[in-house]
């Protein structure tokens, strides 16, 4: 958590895994918790406004740090709206069209993820939906973040980040790759020769 990354982001696919190994989801988060004072933001889910509102509660009871990412549904755009009255922050995910970016945006998210990567695997254009967030949201005073999520490649995340996304949600080996260029590489060992010349003569 000490290179550069905005915060911890949760989803159940890999909630699931951690409670496997770790036990209960509160127990995971505690962990989450324990390694970083950044955010953490925790999906949850549910069949009801009043159910993600009651599931978020437990999350949110255990420290400011956690931020509730829930899917795009309608009875989250409930829960959206009085999570906002309550001033908890919230990612909404799945997130496919611009109408659904709407909905969530007038509900009061705070993060609107639109997915990327999916659109790649079917031939379409994966950033296209956060450039028509961009467009929409422009001169919103109050405007969500537009967070690109599901960003696997290099390509993408370059794509997400010029069409005007925010931040972006990815593993740590692509802000890996990202931090990556020859020309990079060229003018570091130029710079570091020379500071490893004057460290030798003792200047």
């Amino acid at each position: 958590m000490d290179r550069g990354a905005a915060g911890i982001v949760t989803n159940t696919v890999v909630l699931n895994q951690m409670v496997q190994k770790y036990g209960q989801i509160t127990e995971v988060t505690k962990r989450y918790l324990d390694i970083t004072d950044k955010p953490v933001v925790i999906e949850i889910d549910g069949h009801s406004t009043e159910e993600l509102l009651s599931v978020g509660e437990v999350f949110t009871k255990m420290s400011d740090q956690i931020i509730l990412k829930i899917p795009a549904t309608t009875y989250a755009l409930g829960a959206f709206s009085e999570l906002k009255k309550a001033g908890i922050p919230t990612f909404c995910t799945t997130v496919f069209t611009l109408p659904q970016a709407a909905a969530v945006a007038e509900a009061g998210v705070t993060h609107i993820l639109p997915f990327c990567e999916p659109y790649k695997e079917v031939g379409g254009d994966p950033t296209k939906l956060i450039r028509d967030c961009r467009e929409m949201l422009d001169g919103w005073g109050d405007r969500p973040f537009i967070t690109a999520a599901l960003v696997r490649s290099l390509e993408t995340a370059d794509a997400a980040l010029r069409d005007g996304a925010d931040g972006i949600i990815i593993f740590w080996p692509l802000l890996r790759d990202m931090m990556q260029s020859h020309l990079t590489d060229e003018w570091n060992k130029t710079f570091l020769d020379e500071w490893n010349s004057m460290d030798d003569a003792g200047s």
